[in-house]
């Protein structure tokens, strides 16, 4: 499902390369649910980037879902990016579409009718389905970011990327939504992959990795 190897990231720094990602390797299998912590900027929202094909890949070889990531045009990986979901930090919900109508724009990108099957069932999973009508200026953070978990599951994708997803959410809730999302992953059989700052959140989780020095390593310990 996920294999990376000998993967290398920079980001200039003035006109020096500052390196973020260090001969980095990660294998997940199919339906894996795996949880990423580490030190603020040490390069977790990167990787999930690198596996949505929004971070160019400049040095090693990233495979997820039976594609070779390096390889693929912009083009190409907007195409892939339709068949994963992903929970980003500022939830990035379309302000002139109606909740429903942001649930449903993955759903559409992939050229579907009518209303996915499980929508019902997952809006009222996350506790959304009185919103449906709804602008996302109309909802408070964490009814947004109900939202924006709800949108990487509905069109039933290979992998789920969540940055973060339970920022804006109390502890009561925060653990709610991620054993919502584990739990309805696990019936589509996607793989999850989620960051958080959350230590308690990633001991939930079956696999759990920490990023350190630009390296991965198994666990979630200091």
């Amino acid at each position: 499902m996920i294999e990376i190897n000998a993967l290398h990231f920079s980001r200039l720094d003035g006109d020096r390369p500052r390196p973020i990602l260090q001969d980095l390797n990660l294998s997940l299998p199919e339906g894996a649910q795996c949880s990423l912590v580490g030190d603020s900027g040490t390069g977790k929202t990167t990787l999930l980037n690198l596996l949505a094909g929004l971070e160019p890949c400049q040095r090693g070889y990233i495979r997820v879902l039976g594609r070779d990531l390096c390889s693929k045009s912009a083009r190409e990986l907007a195409l892939y990016r339709r068949h994963i979901g992903i929970v980003f930090q500022h939830f990035q919900l379309l302000d002139s579409l109606t909740v429903r109508d942001n649930l449903l724009f993955p759903h559409r990108l992939l050229g579907r009718t009518g209303a996915p099957t499980r929508l019902n069932a997952l809006c009222a999973a996350l506790g959304i389905d009185h919103l449906l009508k709804r602008y996302p200026n109309q909802l408070s953070g964490g009814e947004q970011q109900r939202v924006a978990v709800c949108r990487a599951l509905v069109h039933e994708p290979g992998l789920v990327l969540a940055d973060e997803p339970t920022g804006n959410l109390d502890e009561a809730n925060s653990v709610n939504v991620v054993q919502q999302m584990k739990r309805l992953a696990e019936e589509q059989g996607s793989t999850l992959l989620m960051v958080t700052h959350s230590r308690s959140l990633a001991a939930g989780f079956e696999h759990r990795l920490r990023l350190h020095n630009g390296q991965l390593s198994a666990g979630n310990g200091p």
